[in-house]
This record gives structure tokens, sequence and C-alpha cells, in this order.
């Protein structure tokens, strides 16, 4: 006799440290993920690299690598046009956990996942999360779309006033929270589902404009930043209520994609390639995505946050770097990137060949990717004069200290490995 299949919860909260977790548990501001956060299932887990949203949730849904799931960053470049685009889930070029388990007649419900939108068609419903434009295309099936609308969904927090209003910022992402717990009750109590995923990812936008406050009690906003938390660790128990009182056989999973450390500085790697004389401009760019400012007789470039591509002509419709070039000047170009230094200390951590860490990549991996040391920031923009700089974000990702639990103790290396363990052999 075949065992039932258990019922599975996923909550996620984006930018989660675990060391963050452990410290707002001991300081009472997480009640309800306390006893969970001291548990001997709690671990710190490693991300995907680079350490970006779109990266690791693809990887997280996908249960694969960025190479074989195609996402490399919050950008996309077109080897033929140039064009940049924002990566959504039309690049993911892996099958998700919920097409898995659709071919088995199980239903997924899916509330603000990074990397699904615009929303693709499921066994169940799904509102999709980071970069979501609009709502109308980011909700599977549209009958949903009214009843979203009349409980005042917000798909994201005004993120432009973490800048010049943080006070605003900081209503507004607690706005967002109640709303996504609203989304929760309207999927969930039906219970015909049997896997639930709900990501809460208020705490990186905080996290990025405000983690001095976060992290200084002396701060003047430290007390609403403490509020938000409560606010998040309170919504984490409205899921976690109704997680108990499912009945067996369930498990839980509260993922988070990366951490946060405080920043030292952000670092443009299209500066210092520019500096370098490796990239040169055309034209002043209108954007900082605008790619089209760049003199297609540069020798590289980079893009978010620190993919480094070749020029080659291999890859690029225009590309003027030979194969015989490509080893030697890709080696300049790593050598100048593991070089560089912010006040005496080495901004790179390591700098990987785009083979050693994507082997056969799919779609268009970079030809070096950019590891940074604790508190540096790699940016890639078009619009930018200068390689170090501080633009009002007081922190920045980090990849080793990610929050992960597991009911039942799994112990997942990586994003990837969370759902392999369970649905790989089930889903074949």
């Amino acid at each position: 006799m075949l065992k039932p299949t258990p019922k599975t919860v996923v909550l996620g909260i984006d930018g989660l440290s675990q060391s963050l977790a452990r410290t707002l548990s001991e300081k009472g501001v997480f009640q309800n993920l306390s006893h969970l956060v001291k548990s001997d299932k709690c671990l710190a887990i490693t991300s995907e690299l680079p350490d970006v949203s779109p990266v690791n949730w693809a990887s997280f849904f996908t249960a694969k690598g960025p190479e074989e799931h195609g996402i490399y960053g919050f950008t996309t470049i077109n080897s033929y046009s140039y064009q940049l685009s924002l990566t959504d889930y039309t690049h993911v070029r892996a099958g998700a956990i919920w097409d898995k388990m659709g071919q088995q007649g199980k239903t997924s419900k899916i509330i603000n996942l990074p990397c699904t939108y615009p929303a693709p068609a499921i066994r169940g419903m799904l509102i999709s999360g980071f970069i979501a434009p609009d709502l109308e295309n980011a909700v599977y099936p549209k009958a949903v779309l009214p009843m979203l609308k009349s409980i005042d969904y917000r798909l994201e927090a005004d993120t432009i006033k973490g800048l010049t209003k943080p006070q605003v910022l900081l209503y507004e992402l607690m706005q967002t929270i109640s709303s996504r717990i609203r989304a929760f009750d309207l999927f969930w109590p039906d219970l015909a589902w049997d896997f639930f995923t709900i990501v809460f990812t208020e705490l990186d936008r905080m996290s990025h404009f405000l983690q001095d406050a976060i992290l200084d009690e002396n701060h003047g906003l430290h007390s609403l930043c403490m509020d938000v938390l409560k606010t998040l660790d309170k919504a984490a128990g409205h899921v976690l209520s109704r997680y108990d009182e499912l009945e067996d056989p369930k498990e839980l999973f509260i993922v988070a994609d990366h951490g946060f450390n405080s920043l030292e500085c952000e670092v443009d790697i299209n500066c210092l390639l520019r500096a370098e004389g490796f990239l040169s401009l055309i034209k002043q760019p209108e954007n900082e995505l605008d790619l089209t400012c760049v003199d297609l007789s540069s020798r590289c470039f980079a893009l978010d946050p620190g993919r480094i591509y070749i020029h080659t002509r291999r890859r690029f419709s225009r590309g003027n770097v030979s194969n015989i070039e490509y080893s030697s000047l890709r080696e300049k170009v790593r050598n100048s990137l593991l070089s560089l230094e912010y006040k005496g200390r080495k901004v790179m951590r390591a700098v990987y060949p785009g083979e050693e860490i994507y082997p056969s990549g799919k779609g268009m991996p970079p030809d070096l990717l950019c590891v940074p040391n604790k508190g540096f920031d790699l940016k890639a923009k078009f619009d930018r004069s200068l390689i170090f700089g501080h633009f009002g974000r007081t922190g920045t990702h980090n990849c080793d200290d990610v929050f992960f639990y597991h009911s039942r103790g799994d112990k997942p290396r990586r994003i990837r490995d969370i759902l392999c363990s369970k649905f790989d052999n089930s889903l074949k």
C-alpha cells in the first residue's frame, strides 16, 4: 500500500541570514519563529552564484543550478541584437516543481515567488513575485485577479522611497506583508493543494536601504525596523499556526535565497573595465542598462552583478575577439579584477572562469564570474563614472549565511538541493 503524499509547505523569507535570525530570536523580536531558529533542524546553507534573487529562486523551484535553468542575473542579453532585458520566467530553461507535480495530478499554490513573472499556467494558483511590473500578468488563473484586487494585494512596496523617505518605505513594507497574508487566507482554507509556497520579500528591501538601522540599536530608525520585523514574524506565525493544524503527513521548509552583510562600498565593474582599457563608450548612456552606449570595438563588458562577457566573434554578432586571443585576454581581465583593492582590502574573493562554475551552461553564462569579499556590492551599470561609490544603500548580499529549516531535518548544501532530495525520485 502506497503511503499518502505529505502536504508540503514552503515559507520563504528573502534575504534572511541565519545569524540575524538567531539574534532576533534572542532579543525577542522573532517570537513565532524563535523555537524553529533554535532547533537542530535549522542551519546555514549556501546561495547559488551570483547570490541574487532570480538566480537562487529559480534554482529553488527547478532544483537545478544556473547552468541548467539558464538564469545568471537580473538581466539577460541577446547576443545578436545586444538588447538587455530583465530576467523573467520566460528565460527559465528547466522544469519547475509545479510542472512535475502537475504531471502527477498534484496541485500547487504559490504566492510571491520571485522569477515567476509572467505567471505560468499551472495546476493550481500562482501570484508572481519580483520582478512583476503588473498584477494582471502576475496571476494564474485570471479568475483570481478580482479577488486579489478586492483585498488590495500589493506586488511590491515602492523601494525608491528607501533613499528619500525611509519611514514611508517601512510603512509600505508592513502593508505589503499584510497583503501577502490576505492572499494566503484566500489560497489556503480549502486545503485542495499538495504544495504551498508563500515568500516574503520585505526583509530584503529593508536590508538594502536600512541594514545599519537593523543592526544599530542607537540608529534613529532602529525601532521602526524592529516593528517591520515583528510584523514579518507575526505573518510567519500565521502561516506556522495553519501548518500546525494540518493532519499528518506534512512537512515544512523555511527558506531564504541569500543573507545580508553591512555594505562597505559599491563597486562598478564596468567602470573598472573602462579604466583598464577593456571597455569604451561611444555616447552618454540614457540609463544604467543602456548597452547601446558601448563601443563595439570594446573587448569585454560586465552585466549585473559581476558577470564578465568577452566580446568574442563566436558569441556576439559584432564581436571582435578571436578564439586565439580569447584565453590571454580573459586572463588579463581576471588579473585586473583580482588585483582590485579598496582602502587596502581586496575586493574579490574569487573570479571564476565561466566553464568552471557553469559547466556546459545553457543560455548566456558569463566568461568570468566575480565573487566579492564581504561588504562589497558588485554593480555593472553603464551610466556611472567611478569604480567605488555610495548611493544610499547600507546592506548587501551574503552567500554563506543563508537561513534554512526543514521539519524532517534535511541538510542541503545549497539552494538547488532543497527540493531535489524530496521530489526528484518521486516525480521522475
